[in-house]
């Protein structure tokens, strides 16, 4: 009984202790995220990034209600885990497939964006932006909001998704940046 006791008492130190003497090896050679400062204190390179990525975002954003396939297959990495807003995951051949029916179901929409914050770690860039999609519906004009996050990886010295996750903007959120 006495030995259960201590075997217990040394199992509880060792899990309790375990995070506390592994923080220090799970970081070992992990960058801080450079997010966390003003972009005044950002490298160039962090600085290059930010705008690369966002401007790769706008000109998707521009060139989407062309239903040029070509657009999509540059935008989006071959591995791409994209997770649309209705909680569906599709991937890369299956957004090149629904091009066509995009473009039937909403073909006057266009796509615009803002708010963004683009994380740059490297080579691998986190963005987050609200898309806003002006439509028309019956002839009247709509407009819907979705925060999408993005994750994009430079390959080949160009900046492609590998993971999506678009999410609609509840209505009362709607006015908010």
């Amino acid at each position: 009984m006495k030995y259960m006791k201590r075997r217990g008492l040394r199992m509880f130190a060792v899990a309790a202790l375990l995070p506390v003497l592994a923080t220090p090896i799970l970081t070992q050679g992990a960058q801080a995220p450079s997010h966390t400062s003003p972009a005044a204190s950002m490298s160039a390179q962090e600085k290059a990034t930010v705008q690369q990525v966002t401007q790769r975002v706008r000109d998707f954003l521009a060139n989407v209600p062309k239903n040029d396939p070509k657009v999509f297959q540059d935008f989006f990495a071959d591995d791409v885990i994209y997770t649309r807003s209705a909680g569906v995951t599709v991937n890369k051949a299956e957004i090149l497939k629904n091009i066509d029916v995009r473009a039937t179901a909403q073909p006057e929409a266009t796509y615009d964006s803002d708010d963004f914050t683009v994380h740059p770690y490297g080579d691998v860039a986190v963005v987050n932006f609200r898309l806003i999609m002006h439509n028309s519906v019956d002839g009247k004009p709509e407009t819907a909001y979705f925060r999408n996050t993005g994750t994009f990886v430079k390959r080949g010295g160009k900046w492609q998704a590998v993971a999506w996750q678009a999410t609609k903007v509840p209505p009362e959120e709607k006015a908010k940046p």
